[in-house]
């Protein structure tokens, strides 16, 4: 690709700060993988400053492309281990996005923040743009971090987090998917592996508890970070009627997905409540574009999906394994 092409970098959204950094192509279609050599080096300007870049006006060529560009950054792509979500495999390293119904919204959220390892950089290809909504709404964790009332921020670090998950039963994600196995041994090596606690239950299914981090710092910046997805696992997230429905088909232990302070006290709905008020305030978000490219640094830049109408496909590839579990 020739350096005369001079891409140009800068904010998409007028005074909404840097997120995301946008990289426009100079000229209609040019090859994704092409210009790879001449983006590699504005990623390494830019994104731990802005903590997302959006391609946009190139050619990606589909899944497998999408695929080698990610990887094309150095890192080999990450299998979706410990999922939270249902996702499909698309190519090795490439997954569908949430396949959440599209009336639903997901709420802001790091990458596996629910855990003690998460991916560092993560990439979402827009392959088919949705007729309206559908977007997928950012956020910078420092700015959240910052906006969190201290007496919460120093609350949640105090005590940290402990997920409560319950597989299957028709509820949510088979563990058999989660932990890519159908082997109770496999499932019971991996948690020991990752300082998650588990135990099978008199029907069969599977129970986690995991204590995580609350926030976190960047291993190269160095920056505080807000770390987690309590708002998202706690009962409170869900719409009051299924909260209801779900409580009288379960006891609380048993729901598919709730959490708790690290010593199994309950969260206080009023924080969550403030918490999510935040990152409302902290939301920026865009149309998606076919063939856009979003990269993001999973612990500077949060991520969420908006509702949407028509048909929608949106993949996702993601690298650079980080763990803490060995410091918390």
């Amino acid at each position: 690709m020739s350096h005369a092409l001079s891409l140009d970098i800068r904010p998409l959204l007028a005074g909404a700060g840097s997120l995301p950094m946008l990289v426009q192509a100079p000229e209609p279609g040019l090859d994704l993988m092409e210009a790879l050599g001449e983006l590699k080096p504005l990623v390494a300007e830019h994104l731990y400053s802005a903590g997302g870049i959006l391609f946009r006006g190139f050619e990606v060529g589909g899944a497998e492309a999408f695929r080698e560009f990610a990887a094309g950054f150095g890192d080999p792509l990450l299998n979706y281990e410990f999922g939270s979500t249902p996702r499909s495999n698309v190519t090795k390293g490439v997954y569908t996005s949430t396949e959440y119904p599209a009336h639903q919204s997901i709420p802001l959220h790091n990458e596996q923040a629910y855990t003690l390892e998460w991916p560092m950089k993560i990439w979402f290809y827009s392959m088919i743009a949705a007729q309206t909504g559908g977007e997928t709404p950012i956020a910078d964790s420092r700015e959240i971090y910052r906006r969190i009332p201290a007496r919460i921020r120093e609350r949640f670090v105090e005590k940290k987090l402990m997920y409560v998950r319950n597989y299957g039963n028709g509820l949510d994600v088979e563990w058999s998917q989660v932990f890519n196995t159908e082997d109770e041994s496999a499932v019971e090596a991996y948690c020991r592996a990752h300082n998650i606690e588990c135990e099978w239950k008199d029907d069969g299914e599977l129970r986690t508890r995991q204590i995580c981090q609350a926030v976190s710092r960047h291993p190269v910046t160095q920056d505080s970070v807000w770390f987690n997805q309590a708002h998202l696992f706690h009962i409170s997230n869900l719409q009051p009627e299924v909260r209801e429905t779900l409580l009288d088909v379960v006891d609380e232990e048993d729901l598919p997905r709730n959490v708790y302070y690290g010593d199994g006290s309950p969260l206080e709905e009023t924080l969550l409540d403030e918490i999510r008020g935040v990152l409302d305030e902290c939301t920026v978000s865009f149309p998606w574009l076919e063939n856009d490219v979003l990269m993001l640094d999973n612990m500077l830049t949060a991520h969420s999906r908006a509702p949407f109408t028509g048909k929608r496909k949106v993949v996702v590839a993601m690298a650079q394994g980080h763990s803490i579990s060995k410091r918390l």
